[in-house]
């Protein structure tokens, strides 16, 4: 790998590697993985200063929804300039911990299912325009995989960090 995860969406895509984003976004086997968690490990956090596994699924979740609204920003050739997001403050400001962790996965599925109907109506001309948000331009095709390889590398961090997938 020659990107880390501080360099953002150039690391999200190097992760996808040689896999097929289009078989990865109608894929289903993260979300199967995720709903063997039980409430406590939903609960778990491998630090006391980490995120809980409901809050990783709530942040892929924000994440997703982020990344959708700037494809569609792009697919419509709006230019305007879209900041990037504190993903600390968004999940310090949800109520994740709150929420049953059933809940927040069925969120994440409603948010894939959209993600995926939008997919459909894009062209391949479409996915080939670039847009810019925070320091990044790139195709709405890059941004589709660097959103894919987002919850790659936050099932990653699931897997070998916290033990739980």
């Amino acid at each position: 790998m020659s990107f880390t995860v501080s360099d953002g969406f150039p690391y999200y895509i190097e992760l996808l590697g040689t896999a097929d984003y289009k078989d990865l976004l109608y894929s289903n086997a993260n979300f199967e993985k995720l709903q063997k968690l039980s409430k406590e490990e939903s609960e778990y956090r491998f630090l006391p200063d980490k995120w809980s596994a409901k809050q990783i699924v709530g942040h892929m979740t924000d994440h997703e929804r982020i990344m959708i609204y700037r494809i569609l920003c792009f697919s419509r050739k709006d230019t305007t300039l879209l900041p990037g997001y504190d993903q600390e403050m968004y999940v310090n400001n949800s109520r994740f911990n709150e929420i049953d962790f059933f809940d927040i996965l069925e969120d994440f599925k409603s948010v894939r299912h959209a993600t995926r109907s939008f997919f459909k109506t894009l062209s391949n001309e479409q996915l080939q325009l670039k847009g810019k948000a925070w320091k990044f331009e790139m195709t709405i095709e890059d941004f589709l995989k660097a959103t894919l390889g987002h919850e790659l590398h936050h099932m990653h961090v699931l897997k070998e960090k916290y033990n739980l997938i």
